[in-house]
């Protein structure tokens, strides 16, 4: 069981000088109890390779011994059956441990990374000379209650990949129900025969655990497949009554590939699964072959956002390694049906696929066509991806290894979640055929977006020969991803590590402010809310309230687009009598912020003329008369100048007159002259764009 070869040394930057074997052991503590683990690599010569699996049990004594250890592997050639082990191991202090297997005339050497619910990935580290086996896997901790028929009881999915004694690659995928005495019944599955999918028809189900110590059990399926009839007999380990690994323990021949897999609890709804089961944004990672040319038996790795809305239409944004060459799609339109075991036909442009569920959004999958692509489909969290979501401590690992030439590590990694660029770094342990290089040193940047695609997001690794890594967020403690460098790639896994902070916290409204504070009645303010982080998928919406709507009036809510952190509003005041404060206040996860709001009167409109007036009306030539001006209002700050004019050289006026400030009125005086005939005079005042006149009688 070793690392990857070309794949992270092209992207991971896997080419640093190693440092020592050795753990200091000061986290020994970490790897405690009982544990099932699984492992699926290749082994080769140099010249030929092919399949390798084990599956086995260890206990940990926390202390850096293992005990109690028991494995059965399978390869072209036959494998071994319940094989004991004892062993030892050491965990630094950055996670990162080394372990090694003795058995009876021989051993093997792991390194792994553990995680932060305890459980480990790893490698096989020991190859060297171009020969030996190169492969990952996963320890889980063990739960030794359900070690017995008894214990696996309910409904199951399950799903194996794997190669024939040619290398040619073949999947299956099903469920079940087991009665808990043995007999499993309902059964129903998928195989992907070399390139051709065939129902499954049962005739015949059963199991055992017939080690109630170690949790080893066995299994056999008898069907038909196009026709076909076939037996398959596994070998399984427990890991809990949920969830058990499981390997194909028939001799391998161009007719019995190797499978390895797992099988988990089938959550089945109440009525059945239906096209309902599928209703959200699915992560999906799949690793097979290609035929690139001439050549055959390429690595293919794929990881993708899947999209269903719950009524049978989806759409698929992908990112693939394929013939050793980087291709992206997006938004590829499909349809599916679910059926109510769980079994869901998928169409993707011209391609079928095969799914059997294990919860809502949560699937095995496999590709019909030669490619033999293999994987899972996980339900994604509903948060808005963003730099920040990746942040923190995780391992990482190769996952399934499907060629000789892939490169497989586990290590452990810190990213600091910085936007625009954040930076990942850590250290990890390589093996490859040629041999093992623990300790390299590895350095990346990246950047994760919510849009268009949520949780995609592009790594530059900066170390080695650097290269590229495209990501796709699962949730806030799990990501998975693919090389588009490396011409043999694998689906690399990461979650959170053993020294992983808690997740950040969802966000929650941190202030409301208004823009302007103080308006006239009629006039509106900008209202603008911000959150603490960044808004979920789907938007955060923020309910708003005005504690005077009559003077102030505000939308009943307001929507921080996924991803954003802040959104405005606008607040429509209407005219007062008096300055009147209105409270705003808008509330979101618990919370409530506030601002206030001053709307004030409107200004009185600026005062006219509002009339003019003789006082007397008539005067004998030589005599003067009063003129009175009136104002709609009190005159302004400073006065209110009146201009005054007369048509006549009979009267006469002054050019204006003033109205003192906050008057309404002012008096001036008009002067005539004799004359030879009764005559008249017209007497005008203006002011703000306003005339008014009066008549001057001017008599002999």
């Amino acid at each position: 069981m070793r690392k990857w070869n070309v794949l992270l040394i092209l992207v991971f930057a896997l080419f640093f000088a190693s440092t020592v074997y050795s753990q200091t052991g000061v986290n020994n503590a970490a790897l405690n109890g009982n544990y099932a683990f699984t492992f699926n690599g290749m082994s080769g010569n140099g010249t030929f390779a092919s399949g390798f699996a084990a599956v086995g049990r260890f206990t940990a004594d926390g202390a850096g011994n293992l005990t109690n250890g028991e494995l059965d592997t399978n390869a072209v050639g036959g494998g071994g059956a319940a094989q004991a082990f004892t062993g030892t191991y050491s965990i630094g202090a950055d996670n990162r441990g080394v372990m090694t297997l003795n058995f009876s005339g021989s051993s093997a050497k792991l390194a792994f990374a553990m995680l932060a619910n305890g459980n480990a990935q790893f490698i096989e580290f020991d190859a060297s000379g171009g020969s030996g086996t190169i492969g990952s896997g996963t320890m889980e901790k063990a739960d030794t209650t359900a070690y017995s028929t008894a214990r696996i009881t309910g409904d199951y999915a399950f799903g194996a990949a794997g190669f024939d004694n040619a290398n040619n690659r073949a999947a299956i995928e099903g469920r079940f129900t087991s009665n808990g005495t043995g007999a499993l019944t309902n059964a129903a599955g998928d195989v992907n025969a070399y390139g051709t999918d065939y129902p499954m028809t049962f005739s015949a189900a059963n199991y055992a655990v017939s080690n109630t110590a170690t949790g080893r059990g066995t299994m056999t399926f008898a069907f038909t497949f196009g026709g076909t009839p076939d037996t398959m007999n596994f070998v399984f380990y427990v890991v809990n009554s949920g969830k058990l690994f499981v390997m194909e323990s028939d001799t391998v021949t161009t007719a019995t590939p190797l499978l390895n897999g797992t099988m988990v609890q089938q959550q089945i709804p109440a009525g059945g699964f239906t096209n309902a089961s599928l209703n959200g944004n699915l992560v999906i990672s799949l690793t097979g072959h290609s035929a690139c040319g001439t050549v055959s038996g390429v690595p293919k790795a794929v990881v993708g956002l899947l999209t269903t809305n719950g009524s049978g239409a989806l759409s698929l944004t992908y990112d693939e390694n394929f013939c050793s060459a980087p291709n992206s799609v997006t938004g590829a339109a499909g349809t599916y049906s679910v059926a109510g075991n769980g079994r869901a036909s998928i169409a993707i442009g011209g391609y079928a696929l095969v799914a059997y569920l294990m919860n809502s959004n949560h699937m095995f999958l496999f590709v019909s066509d030669s490619n033999v692509l293999f994987g899972v489909g996980e339900p994604q969290t509903t948060v808005s991806f963003t730099n920040t979501s990746l942040n923190g401590a995780y391992a990482g690992y190769a996952t399934n290894p499907v060629g000789y030439g892939v490169t497989v590590f586990s290590g452990e990694f810190a990213a600091n979640g910085a936007s625009p660029t954040g930076t990942m770094t850590g250290t990890e342990d390589i093996g490859s055929p040629s041999g093992p290089n623990p300790g390299v040193a590895f350095n990346s940047n990246y950047s994760i977006s919510a849009s268009p695609t949520n949780g995609r997001g592009m790594m530059t690794v900066t170390s080695g020969t650097g290269g590229n890594v495209v990501i796709y967020m699962i949730s806030l403690s799990k990501f998975v991803a693919i090389s588009l460098s490396d011409p043999h790639p694998a689906v690399l896994d990461f979650e959170s590590s053993s020294s992983a902070p808690a997740p950040p916290p969802p966000p929650i409204l941190s202030s409301l402010s208004l823009n302007p504070t103080s308006v006239t009645g009629g006039n509106s303010s900008t209202g603008t809310v911000t959150l603490s982080g960044a808004a979920p998928a789907g938007g955060a919406t923020v309910t708003l309230s005005s504690s005077n709507t009559a003077a102030a009036r505000v939308p009943s809510s307001v929507t921080v687009a996924a991803g954003a952190t802040s959104a405005t509003f606008t607040v429509s005041t209407s005219a007062v009598a008096a300055s009147t404060t209105i409270t705003i206040s808008g509330t979101y996860s618990g919370a409530t912020r506030s601002a206030s709001l001053t709307v004030t009167p409107a200004s009185p409109p600026p005062p006219t003329v509002s009339s003019l007036t003789l006082n007397p009306a008539s005067v004998f030539g030589g005599q003067s008369s009063t003129g009175t001006v009136t104002l709609t209002g009190p005159a302004p700050a400073g006065g209110a100048q009146v201009f005054l004019s007369s048509d006549s050289g009979a009267a006469s006026v002054p050019s204006s007159v003033t109205v003192p400030a906050g008057a309404t009125s002012a008096t001036f005086t008009v002067n005539t002259s004799f004359v030879l005939f009764s005559t008249s005079a017209t007497i005008s005042a203006s002011y703000n764009g306003t005339t008014r006149s009066a008549t001057l009688g001017v008599l002999l």
